[in-house]
Formats: structure tokens, C-alpha cells, sequence
């Protein structure tokens, strides 16, 4: 990965655990079977890309932007995606585990988890309105004045919310009694 802009390519099984990627361009590119654990991006810029299949556990994202990002079938374990760029941040999450992540004062509207492990993440003070949690596990994940407006739990499981602490404002509530409002 030594040039600094890449557009349109497809990077796979690429090993690259515990080293940074510092100011690079990614557009509409494919990541498949890659491994950037303990890595970090720095103040690199992703737009219209795709992971599937990677492993990012404990990748921090400094300063980068992420737009239009889809994660599908992804291990995050650990990522702090407060530490990524607010400006334009937009990912989708599929069959993903982002156990232990940070989501802390983000503004992450519209987003959706879809068959995804949840466990133990900071959703404190971000916004999640209109987000949609289908079929994904939300074990002791902490939701503290955080905005959920119109955020669907429907199929969703294991999750606490405390109304009088977050706005929950038509909020659509598990079928089965799997979580908590």
C-alpha cells in the first residue's frame, strides 16, 4: 500500500497487523480477507468502500473519514470510532462482531446492524436516530443520553434502556420482549 490514492482496487488477504497507514485515499475500494488488526489508519480517507470478511480488532482510526462504508462479516473488536472524523461519517455493519467498541458522541443516524454482536459498547451521548438493530445482540451496551428517535429495536435483543435518560421518542420496541425500554 505505498501509493497514496487508490480508486476502484481490490485488496485481498492482505496482512497488514500492527503497522499504520498514514494520509492515503481509498475510494470505492474492495477489502476482502484482510488483516489490520492493532494497525492505524491516520488521517486517511475511505469513501465508497467495502470490507468483508476483515479483521480490524483494536484498529485505531485517527482523524479518518469514513464515508458510505459497508462492513459485512467483519471482527472490530475494540475499535474506538469516536477517534474517526465526524465529517461525513457514514458505515453500514453486517454480520459484523463490534464487541468492546466506541461509538462515544457520534453522530451515526441512519445506521444499520444487522446481524451483529453489539456486546458491551459505548453508544453514550452519540445519535442514533433512525438507526435499525436487526437481529443483533446488544449485551451491556451502555446507552446514556443518547439519542434513539425512531431507532428500531424490533428484532434486537439483550438491551437496556433507560427512558429517562435517553430519547427514545417513537422508538419501536422489541416483538418478543428481548430487551428493555
Amino acid at each position: 500500500m505505498s501509493e497514496h490514492i487508490h480508486y476502484d482496487k481490490t485488496f485481498e488477504g492482505i496482512v497488514y497487523s500492527d503497522k499504520e497507514t498514514k494520509n492515503r485515499e481509498f475510494d470505492s475500494c474492495t477489502f476482502i480477507n484482510c488483516d489490520f488488526s492493532n494497525g492505524q489508519f491516520t488521517s486517511s480517507t475511505f469513501t465508497r468502500c467495502t470490507f468483508t470478511g476483515c479483521n480490524l480488532t483494536s484498529t485505531k482510526l485517527v482523524d479518518c473519514k469514513l464515508d458510505k462504508i459497508t462492513f459485512k462479516d467483519c471482527k472490530l473488536l475494540g475499535v474506538n470510532f469516536s477517534e474517526a472524523n465526524d465529517l461525513l461519517f457514514s458505515v453500514n455493519f453486517e454480520g459484523c462482531i463490534l464487541d468492546y467498541c466506541s461509538f462515544n458522541r457520534k453522530k451515526i443516524r441512519n445506521t444499520p446492524f444487522r446481524n451483529c454482536s453489539i456486546k458491551e459498547v459505548d453508544f453514550s451521548d452519540s445519535d442514533l436516530t433512525n438507526c435499525v438493530f436487526d437481529n443483533s445482540d446488544l449485551s451491556r451496551s451502555v446507552f446514556d443520553r443518547t439519542n434513539l428517535r425512531h431507532a428500531d429495536f424490533r428484532t434486537a435483543e439483550n438491551f437496556s434502556i433507560d427512558p429517562e435518560k435517553n430519547n427514545i421518542q417513537k422508538a419501536a420496541k422489541p416483538l418478543d420482549n428481548q430487551g428493555v425500554f
